[in-house]
């Protein structure tokens, strides 16, 4: 019996059709995906492999000073179908290795071959390049490195996060999470925080009041998401918190956290932090406990986000509030320029 040919038009507006070709496509995808993690990894290894051949052979010793550019000329010729054998990419293999082994001798090995961690497979060549030649130690990097892993970071993003130095400011503001929270959600509700946020995607004049910036950030809701941190949701700007008496109250902006699986009240103040702020936004937090929050949701946060603070100050008010508040300043890009200005001097 000879097979039934159908009109491929008739084929392709066939759902059960439709349906496992998509079904091909994202398993394609999958596999696609996994390869290119394949080839990225095996051409890591061999980048490690090879700076660690550099170093331990002493090659511009026993060679001399030339030997990296004719290694270049000669893997290209061996591999003329390969990318990276750039006499750069030789010469960034040896710093990579060198900026990791002395640190991974010290804390894990005493000695023999060392081998390159598993996870540095999943980060592209060029991510590990930027880290290398911006970070000051290895825990910094390897700091950069998980948050590639686990955000999927761009290089873009990475360079970015480098040039805002995200490793010092992660986890840094000023809390009474300790306190306030139980482990471990203090914990991870600390490194939710940074201090200062850097809102350098602003465009502001001199004198800008608290609802300018409140405009200005809700206008950038998306740059002012990724400077927030990952897991951030917009929930909503003066959101209205009536109470049973029919009044009502207006925190600045209303945040979810998917991963902490809470709320996040944020105030903006375009001043000094005073003692009073974080009386007004205990008051946020303790409503949207009460009018928000659902019994699948842990504690809300608030997030107070001001010009600049004293640190006793803070420490002081906080120490008798009961709902979970952290306390952060935040920085527009001429205070950003005029840092680098001072480190460059």
């Amino acid at each position: 019996m000879e097979p039934t040919f159908v009109h491929s038009n008739s084929v392709t507006k066939d759902n059960a059709y439709q349906q496992w070709f998509g079904e091909l496509k994202s398993r394609l995808r999958s596999h696609q995906v996994k390869a290119a993690v394949h080839v990225n990894t095996e051409m890591l290894e061999f980048y490690w492999s090879l700076g660690r051949d550099l170093v331990q052979k002493k090659a511009e010793t026993q060679w001399g000073s030339g030997v990296v550019e004719q290694l270049s000329l000669d893997l290209k010729d061996a591999f003329p179908g390969v990318k990276g054998f750039s006499t750069t990419n030789i010469w960034y293999s040896k710093k990579w290795y060198l900026f990791y082994s002395e640190e991974f001798i010290k804390l894990h090995q005493v000695g023999g071959e060392i081998s390159m961690p598993k996870e540095f497979g999943a980060v592209p060549w060029r991510h590990h390049v930027e880290i290398i030649t911006k970070c000051k130690s290895v825990e910094e990097a390897l700091f950069y490195v998980n948050k590639v892993i686990e955000e999927g970071w761009s290089r873009r993003r990475l360079e970015d996060e480098l040039a805002t130095n995200l490793y010092a400011r992660q986890g840094k503001a000023i809390t009474n999470f300790s306190n306030a929270l139980m482990l471990p959600q203090s914990k991870l509700a600390t490194e939710m925080l940074k201090d200062p946020y850097t809102f350098d995607f602003l465009t502001l004049t001199q004198g800008y009041t608290e609802k300018q910036l409140e405009d200005a950030l809700a206008h950038n809701i998306t740059r002012f998401l990724l400077e927030l941190g990952s897991g951030f949701a917009f929930v909503g700007r003066q959101m209205e918190l009536r109470m049973p008496n029919g009044q009502s109250y207006f925190p600045d902006m209303v945040f979810y956290h998917i991963k902490m699986r809470c709320y996040v009240v944020v105030e903006l103040k375009v001043v000094d932090f005073m003692p009073e702020f974080a009386g007004k936004l205990n008051f946020y937090v303790s409503a949207a406990d009460h009018l928000l929050r659902s019994a699948d949701d842990n504690p809300t946060i608030g997030l107070l986000i001001c010009r600049s603070k004293d640190e006793t100050i803070v420490q002081w008010s906080l120490e008798d509030i009961n709902r979970p508040i952290g306390v952060a300043s935040y920085q527009l890009q001429e205070i950003v320029d005029e840092t680098f200005k001072m480190k460059l001097e």
